[in-house]
């Protein structure tokens, strides 16, 4: 029975917990969640930050809610034992109140009534059989109906990670809300401001707060200019906008909002008309810029010359571009001034990609542009020719039209000839595939008395089959491209098939260069331009041997292989260092020499006997040149050797042999002496020879210029100054003399060239009048006179080498990790070369 007391009594205390625990915790649950929030927001750092009205209003704010909490434990009693046995007799389902009955008295009756008592402890005694297995039960709360949404769980999270935060070397702690913060100063903003034009105007960025521009205020940019203001270290209150003409404000938004990551305030904005930026910090305005917008006008695009046919047929147009910041592409576009409304064309018109004035050309905005147009079933059709050009913006412009023929091949063969117009015809339109079939069936009819070689018997009757079998606008083109090769084969036989790689080879290396591609692509297209040379070469070689008057017809106007092979090498060499430019002029000059190789045929009637002399004359003049060249570089070496002696006078100099062309190293006095009255008397044979010279272009009919007078008097001063034995002034004049004999050669040409012209008639066309007295790359040839300095300004092995140079210093700043944005970007416009 003791034992039934004792967990009678035990499970009385645990049921009486779990009653206290009921009726506190809903009391105490608002007091523990005021709490737990204080330290949450203390451990979070947030007292630390705060200012001290804010921290302090917070804190009365905690407390207040805190004493609100504690109002609701007026309502908590304690249990009772009643309560505490009504409890454990409902948690175990037991009737009849048998924990109750243990502690009951019997009532109304006396001690002596010994049944009674009796009958009580046994009732008693019945009641604790069932109490064998009493347990109590978990407390049941009413927090759940009064929070169903379970907010009390956030402020539980939010303990445990305010918690876990103040671990951390940021965390915060309880005394930040009784203490104000550190006082900190603040450093001045630091404002850097700057406008980028756009890429292609070339224009370098402006620095509006560089010391330069700190008085400046009224800033002309071109139009799509970006200007871009960065604030450092502010209070983070700084606005941008932009006030336009009208006087409309418009606020510029920061870049990735008011509050970035590093504490600065970037923004930017794109001015496509006139206006101000102004920066505010907090309603007070910290700087203004004022700023006008240069607007980019469309360009402009306009014939130079009329468009015309060059020595090997190709369509030669010279043209002027004119842009602001320069066009980016032209073109050329073709139409038909009267086309049939009915006709089914297979062919859209060419495409003619026009080359962009060289920056820095001494042409200023001219060009020229060749590319053959024979293979296109247009050639030889009038045309409606108009330029457009295109700029970076997108802007373009056109010129006036103007109607011509295309330029077309011409065929001496018959046969040739009928298979040109019927492709012709086909190509102009596709209904017309029943008339060519017929037309070809006639050409088939009589082998025997048509065709020459059975080969073109059989190509013809393989076109005609095929034609016969087209049914789709691909095949009918197969057709046409087959008929333009077969009638090649018959007009020129196997030449024509290296002439077309070559243009090809030629064509795909011009495109890349306008298309910057890469150094490597560069080599391939070079190592096939250079395979496509030597076979065309190698044919048109052939085909010399074989036509002893087409031999004649190239004298004078060949070229050494070594010549060819440094043009290709500078060509290379010019692209991969940077100068596309440069090398696409090379490039033309390659094309000119081949066009005119091909152009050369013998002619009849040029008047020969008169040219012949002209040349003799031009090759006089080169040997004047070059004689005169020769002077001045000897006089400078005696003059220096002269200047040698009176610095070292006293001194015995021992030197060794310096090899050909040293011959003043340890001459005497009274030897120098001697070898400056030699170059005086060959100065004065040589003013003697300029002198014939101008009387024997009088008797050609050509005016000597003053550039001959000039360099006859200053040969006459250079004699007197050897004489003298002045050398210095002697090499100034021979200098001013050659400089005067270049342009009086170049005015001798040109009077030369226009006698030829009207020799030659009005009838000729492809201007090989021209290449009178030039290699075939349009040169003066060094034996028939001089270079005038009309020619593309190749850079030397030098140049060269400081442009590789200056490109990979450029290149290693750009791969510096540490470089900054806007230096990279300066950068790479640098290595963008247009």
């Amino acid at each position: 029975m003791s034992g039934l007391l004792a967990r009678l009594a035990r499970t009385r205390a645990v049921v009486r917990g779990a009653i206290l625990v009921e009726r506190l915790w809903p009391l105490v649950l608002p007091l523990v969640v005021v709490a737990s929030l204080f330290l949450s927001l203390a451990w979070f750092g947030v007292f630390r930050f705060l200012p001290d009205w804010a921290r302090l209003g917070l804190l009365a704010l905690l407390a207040i809610a805190a004493l609100a909490s504690l109002w609701p434990l007026r309502l908590f009693r304690m249990p009772v034992a009643s309560e505490v046995d009504r409890r454990i007799e409902r948690a175990n389902l037991l009737e009849h109140a048998p924990v109750s009955v243990q502690s009951d008295r019997l009532a109304g009756s006396g001690d002596g009534d010994a049944f009674a008592s009796a009958l009580w402890r046994e009732h008693q005694k019945r009641m604790a059989e069932r109490l064998s297995r009493l347990h109590g039960d978990l407390p049941q709360t009413s927090v759940p109906e009064r929070d169903p949404w379970g907010l009390r769980a956030v402020a539980a999270l939010l303990f445990v990670t305010a918690l876990a935060y103040s671990t951390g070397p940021y965390g915060g702690r309880i005394a930040d809300a009784f203490q104000p913060p550190a006082r900190t100063d603040v450093a001045p903003a630091r404002i850097d401001a700057w406008v980028t034009p756009p890429p292609y105007t070339g224009r370098a960025p402006i620095y509006l707060t560089a010391d330069a521009n700190r008085e400046r205020r009224d800033f002309a940019v071109p139009q799509s200019s970006t200007v871009a203001v960065r604030v450092s270290g502010g209070s983070g209150e700084e606005a941008l906008s932009f006030i336009d003409a009208g006087g409309a404000e418009r606020a510029i938004e920061p870049e990735g909002g008011a509050d970035p990551a590093g504490g600065a305030l970037r923004f930017s904005e794109t001015l496509t008309g006139a206006g101000t930026v102004s920066l505010s910090d907090g309603g007070r305005e910290v700087e203004r810029w004022q700023f006008s917008v240069v607007p980019d006008t469309p360009p402009e695009i306009r014939f130079t010359e009329e468009p015309r046919r060059a020595v090997n047929g190709a369509l030669e147009l010279a043209y002027e571009i004119e842009d602001d910041y320069g066009a980016v592409g032209a073109e050329a576009l073709f139409a038909r001034p009267e086309p049939n409304p009915d006709a089914q064309p297979l062919y859209e018109a060419p495409e003619m990609p026009l080359s962009l004035p060289r920056r820095g050309n001494r042409d200023g905005m001219a060009a020229k542009t060749s590319r053959d147009l024979r293979e296109h079933p247009w050639a030889g059709l009038p045309v409606d020719l108009t330029l457009s050009a295109r700029d970076a913006a997108e802007q373009t412009g056109e010129s006036e039209t103007r109607t011509f023929v295309l330029p077309q091949r011409p065929f001496t063969n018959p046969l040739a000839q009928a298979l040109i117009e019927q492709r012709r015809i086909l190509a102009l339109d596709k209904n017309q595939q029943p008339r060519v079939l017929a037309l070809m069936d006639a050409v088939l009819m009589w082998p025997e008395e048509t065709f020459d070689e059975p080969s073109h018997f059989l190509l013809i009757s393989a076109a005609r089959s095929r034609l016969g079998a087209a049914d789709r606008d691909e095949t009918l083109r197969a057709v046409v491209d087959e008929l333009w090769e077969i009638a090649l084969i018959i007009e020129d036989g196997d030449l024509t098939a290296a002439e077309r790689r070559l243009r090809q080879a030629q064509e795909a290396l011009r495109q890349a260069l306008e298309d910057g591609a890469s150094d490597e692509e560069i080599e391939r297209l070079m190592d096939e331009l250079r395979t496509a040379m030597q076979e065309f070469l190698r044919e048109f070689a052939e085909r010399a041997m074989q036509n002893q008057d087409f031999a004649e017809g190239q004298e004078g106007q060949t070229m050494s292989q070594s010549d060819l092979e440094r043009m290709l090498d500078q060509i290379e060499d010019l692209a991969k260092s940077g100068a596309r430019d440069q090398a696409q002029d090379l490039l033309s000059q390659l094309e000119n020499m081949m066009n005119n190789l091909q152009a050369g045929r013998p002619q009849q009637g040029q008047g020969g006997g008169q040219q012949s002399e002209m040349r003799q004359q031009m090759d006089r003049l080169g040997e004047i040149m070059r004689r005169q060249q020769e002077l001045m570089n000897e006089t400078f070496r005696l003059d220096q050797q002269q200047r040698g002696q009176q610095g070292q006078q006293g001194q015995q100099g021992q030197q060794g042999q310096q090899g050909q062309g040293g011959q003043g190293q340890g001459m005497s006095p009274e030897e120098l002496t001697e070898a400056l009255r030699g170059l005086q008397e060959g100065q004065g044979a040589l003013r003697g020879d300029l002198q014939s010279l101008m009387e024997g272009l009088e008797g050609l009919g050509i005016q000597p210029g003053e550039g001959f007078g000039e360099a006859g008097e200053a040969m006459e001063g250079a004699e007197g100054a050897l004489g003298e034995g002045q050398g210095e002034r002697a090499v100034g004049e021979q200098g001013r003399a050659l400089e005067a004999l270049r342009r009086g050669a170049q005015d001798m040409m040109s009077q030369m060239q226009q006698a030829m012209r009207g020799q030659q008639g009005e009838g000729q066309q492809g201007g090989r009048q021209d290449r009178a007295g030039r290699d075939p790359l349009g040169r003066p040839r060094a034996t028939t006179g001089p270079d005038f300095g009309d020619s593309v300004d190749v850079p030397d092995e030098i140049d060269t080498q400081r442009a590789r140079e200056i490109l990979e210093a450029i290149r290693r700043r750009l791969g510096d990790a540490l470089s900054p944005e806007l230096e990279r970007e300066y950068l790479e416009r640098l290595l963008d070369i247009q």
